[in-house]
């Protein structure tokens, strides 16, 4: 059964909190051990179960073409061009009766490793060592019991209850065989895989989807013998018996990839859980990031409502690391939000700091506004911090505000570096943003007099005279001669 995360709709939810019944996705969860399957819930610190991968991998009736497309993997195909290429050539002696034997074995031993790393969220194939490594050969011997015993089944049946129990028999092995080999494949034992409790509770917990499955197979199996009898039939004895090898191995392994991948999709039904192994931003999920576990409580806390516990923990974090721009911006909106004014008092000077560094003079020219109705004679007591503020409310036209926080900033800021900047910049507002052509000559007079050791000493004369011909104050021409 699929769930969505609690708190983002649409997004599969990849771990469940029995405590408080709480789903929560991997945006929730950026500090989860996946690999370990260890998750501590948000809410109540618990122990959480992980969900795997079940919920938001696709039903395996839509991935049919990537089914097909599976064996023709580099792997696959060298396992197959093998298992197919080299009976031919093989002496026709008891050697190469041997080697043909030793080839069947290891593409058997591939197809159930194809199953268990399907069903553990490897959508790409094992590698080639997977069928000729020295162990996992006894998966072979244990399918053929599970066949002898399927057998001596459907012949007691026949003995005990004549035709139709025989019929009934021979319909519940057949019925039974895929459920038989997916608990074969991964539980390695005999009992397990005959069971018929087992195969029933397979097949009752998979549902539908697993007679969707076997109608499947079924065509599976009937185009694989229909090719293979086209091979035989139209082409020469030589061409038609590694040609009919070769597309017999390639549809036993899309059968077993297509039962490895009903296990992966029914994982939680079964009772286990996989994730997709072969992601490739798989190790960026893995990482336990403290900021990113930060920003999760932080969206939680906001769509529960919590908001004082949300500005507590932007405030607790503003204390490890104080002008953090993506905090502050964070606070700000919070504040904003809430209309917290004096919250925005407190903390006005890092905000304007962030907001100015943004050239946002639209948010300084709404926060100063806010700050003013806690305190109508508000003013910046920093004076780079004034002039940085001014200049960017002066570039979006909030001229006013902008010649406020310059007010006699002479008398604020006596011993200021700043000073002239600032009225050289209070020239331009009032020159260029309200036509008072007379005020903003006053203030260039006055560095003109009081700011004679600045750079922009020499160039005030060419304000000035802008200013006396009511022209814009751009101050003077750049110059790209060169001294000699």
């Amino acid at each position: 059964m699929k769930h969505d995360c609690h708190y983002h709709p649409g997004d599969p939810a990849k771990w469940h909190c029995s405590e408080c019944q709480m789903h929560y996705c991997s945006r929730c969860m950026p500090d989860a051990d996946t690999r370990q399957r260890q998750a501590l819930c948000p809410k109540c610190s618990k122990g959480m179960r992980y969900l795997g991968a079940a919920t938001e991998v696709v039903p395996f009736w839509q991935r049919i073409g990537a089914f097909f497309r599976y064996p023709f993997h580099t792997d696959p195909l060298i396992v197959i061009a093998i298992c197919t290429l080299v009976p031919i050539v093989a002496p026709a002696n008891l050697i190469g009766l041997l080697i043909w034997v030793v080839l069947a074995l290891a593409l058997f031993k591939y197809t159930y490793a194809v199953i268990n790393h399907t069903a553990e969220g490897h959508l790409k194939p094992p590698p080639v060592s997977e069928a000729f490594s020295g162990s996992g050969f006894n998966i072979v011997i244990l399918q053929l019991l599970v066949f002898v015993l399927m057998g001596a089944l459907v012949t007691a049946a026949a003995m005990l209850g004549g035709s139709i129990l025989m019929m009934l028999a021979i319909a519940f092995v057949v019925l039974g065989l895929p459920a038989s080999i997916m608990v074969l494949a991964m539980e390695r034992s005999v009992g397990a895989a005959v069971n018929p409790l087992n195969l029933a509770v397979l097949i009752s917990r998979i549902g539908s989807p697993y007679f969707l499955l076997y109608g499947y197979l079924i065509l599976l199996t009937l185009a694989s013998g229909a090719a293979q009898d086209f091979a035989v039939t139209h082409f020469p004895l030589w061409v038609a018996q590694p040609l009919a090898g070769f597309l017999n191995s390639t549809f036993t392994l899309i059968l077993f990839h297509m039962l490895g991948y009903l296990l992966f999709q029914y994982q939680e039904e079964l009772g286990f859980a996989a994730d997709l192994q072969d992601d490739e931003d798989l190790a960026s999920h893995q990482h336990r990031d403290r900021s990113s576990r930060l920003d999760a409580d932080l969206d939680m806390n906001l769509k529960d409502g919590n908001y004082d516990r949300a500005q507590a923990i932007l405030k607790e974090a503003l204390k490890k690391e104080r002008d953090d721009p993506r905090r502050l911006g964070q606070l700000y909106q919070l504040l904003t939000a809430r209309n917290d004014v004096s919250e925005l008092y407190r903390y006005h000077p890092r905000i304007m700091t962030w907001l100015a560094d943004r050239h946002d003079g639209d948010g300084l020219n709404e926060l100063i506004k806010t700050l003013q109705t806690l305190e109508p004679n508000f003013q910046v007591d920093d004076a780079d911090l004034a002039l940085t503020c001014a200049t960017a409310l002066y570039h979006r036209q909030h001229f006013k505000p902008a010649l406020r926080l310059l007010q006699d900033f002479h008398k604020r800021f006596p011993d200021s570096e700043q000073l002239a900047p600032a009225y050289l910049l209070a020239a331009q507002v009032l020159a260029n943003g309200l036509q008072q052509w007379e005020k903003a000559s006053a203030f260039l007079s006055y560095v003109q007099k009081r700011c004679s050791g600045h750079p922009a000493h020499k160039h005030i004369d060419v304000w000035l005279e802008q200013a006396q011909n009511r022209e814009p104050l751009k101050g003077p021409k750049a110059s790209f001669q060169i001294a000699e």
